[in-house]
């Protein structure tokens, strides 16, 4: 078992940043795959960003690529997000997940944070 919790959520104006932190516990976090995804209203769960055990395995959503920088530390047990020149696309409760594989594909995902909203206002 993993249990992950999100924080740094909040409200935040076009154009400015926020960073979230998903911190983990249980089962040897660096064995993991880590992933952001986002769910805005009345819409499905999608990919945003995802870290892989190897330090150069990353990938980013076309969406927030260019904008939004995910990292890991190992030796905290904490995966973070990094987002820049928000949109008010960009609203929306944000969740982070272990996978034992590197994927972007949501239904590989074993365990999920309760997410963090993320509102952007003109």
């Amino acid at each position: 078992q993993v249990q992950l919790v999100e924080s740094g959520g909040g409200s935040v104006q076009a154009g400015g940043s926020l960073r979230l932190s998903c911190a983990g516990s249980g089962r040897t976090f660096s064995d993991y795959t880590m992933a952001w995804f986002r769910q805005a209203p009345g819409k499905g769960r999608d990919f945003v960003a995802a870290r892989g055990r190897i330090a150069l395995s990353m990938k980013y959503s076309d969406s927030v690529k260019g904008r939004f920088r995910i990292t890991r530390d190992n030796a905290e047990n904490t995966v973070y997000l990094q987002m820049d020149s928000l949109k008010l696309e960009d609203t929306a409760i944000y969740y982070c997940a272990a996978a034992p594989t590197f994927t972007i594909n949501l239904a590989s995902y074993q365990y999920w944070g309760q997410g963090t909203q993320v509102t952007v206002s003109s």
